[in-house]
């Protein structure tokens, strides 16, 4: 066997154990968005059962997903990869935010500062759909908690001032955060106001009632 003969090979046993790799990682990254996905939903439907066993299984996916690329990083680093850990971010963290638990660390969920970030970012607009929620049976304590989790998100997002390239543009996504506090805080105001509009009118009522009796 030749010199080149021997690189070529050699060259060969990288491509195919990257490209395992690769076909693992597509596989457990779409496997993981969906139990984030489902994670979610079932946070929105208050069933806290159904959440964690998502979430373990979103744990347990990722922490293949890390194991599988260790020794690729390039491909541990790429868009697919990152995209699928930001779901798991972003589904630890709403959880969390939702509960009243405490805010799980980059280190404690495994996943890059920047990813964590966008998770963080992205949790924002999930804490307003909540809201939303609420809102919709009346204003509440609950609406206001998570109007103010979000402002504290809109307030740790906004001092990431980095290029783009180190924060993977989270510049957008901050952006989409104060627009989601903005609008979030709007909705409040005006279901605060119409609750008051409502008490008052059943207090005119009541007393109306009473002068007639």
């Amino acid at each position: 066997m030749s010199r080149l003969d021997e690189i070529a090979k050699s060259i060969h046993a990288s491509f195919e154990a990257q490209t395992a790799a690769r076909d693992a990682a597509l596989a457990q990254t779409r496997q993981l968005t969906r139990h984030c996905a489902h994670a979610i939903r079932a946070i929105h439907r208050d069933e806290a059962e159904t959440a964690q066993t998502e979430l373990a299984a979103a744990s347990q996916l990722a922490a293949q997903l890390r194991n599988g690329l260790a020794g690729f990083p390039d491909l541990y680093f790429a868009g697919y990869t990152q995209d699928a850990l930001k779901e798991f971010a972003e589904a630890v963290i709403v959880d969390a935010l939702v509960a009243g638990k405490e805010l799980p660390s980059p280190a404690e969920l495994q996943v890059e500062p920047a990813t964590y970030m966008q998770g963080l970012a992205e949790a924002a607009g999930e804490l307003r759909r909540r809201c939303l929620d609420i809102l919709r049976h009346g204003h509440s304590d609950e609406a206001e908690r998570l109007l103010e989790q979000m402002d504290d998100i809109y307030a740790a997002l906004v001092t990431m001032d980095y290029p783009d390239a180190v924060t993977r543009g989270l510049r957008r996504l901050t952006d989409i955060c104060r627009s989601l506090v903005e609008r979030t805080r709007g909705d409040m105001t005006i279901s605060l106001r119409q609750q008051g509009l409502e008490a008052s009118l059943r207090r005119l009522e009541e007393r109306l009632g009473g002068e007639a009796s």
